[in-house]
């Protein structure tokens, strides 16, 4: 459990990387923004790496929670894969700055730490996915002419290239409006004929 310091150097860091870019993200910064000394940020973390492993846990938790809640629910598939990804966009149009850190590449190039904890973020949420898909497939929701697997690559995808496409537009859209119709496309592509 984070302290209420650690939180609020984790949404500090967060703004600084939206602001930014990662190379904004240093100590010197944080300290200066939150109004606090270098040391103090080093008794809550001991280095820029700890700041996003902070970071990505916070996600982690939230999706993971999400996509398990889903899943247990008393819903067709369907229903469950929409929920998922509204859920998302609600916590995006909230955290914009979330996207700066969780779908961005340059930030995990070289730290094997933080590609381990993205991994185990796509593994475990990849893995409910396809369950759900595969319930779909089982009770004839969803086709079942294309692997699970590869339904749910193209339905995960499809939200990390949506959600870029969101932050390099400078969130120009209304990711949950856009987010809908995006949505009603996918599932015209996976429900079952």
């Amino acid at each position: 459990m984070k302290t209420p310091r650690q939180e609020e150097i984790v949404q500090v860091a967060l703004e600084l990387i939206n602001q930014k870019g990662i190379q904004g993200l240093t100590i010197k910064n944080l300290s200066k923004k939150i109004g606090i000394s270098e040391p103090a940020i080093y008794r809550h973390y001991d280095n820029k790496i700890d700041i996003l492993i902070a970071i990505l846990d916070l996600f982690k938790e939230n999706t993971e929670n999400l996509f398990r809640q889903e899943s247990q629910k008393d819903k067709n598939a369907i229903e469950k894969i929409e929920q998922v990804f509204e859920q998302h966009f609600s916590s995006f149009a909230d955290t914009p700055t979330l996207v700066s850190v969780i779908l961005s590449d340059e930030i995990f190039k070289g730290e094997p730490q933080l590609n381990q904890k993205v991994a185990e973020i796509i593994t475990k949420n990849t893995k409910i996915l396809t369950e759900i898909v595969q319930e779909g497939q089982q009770n004839s929701e969803i086709r079942d002419d294309v692997e699970a697997g590869y339904l749910t690559v193209i339905i995960m995808g499809s939200l990390r290239l949506f959600v870029k496409k969101w932050q390099f537009t400078g969130y120009s859209f209304n990711i949950k409006t856009e987010g809908r119709k995006l949505l009603e496309s996918i599932k015209r592509l996976i429900q079952n004929k």
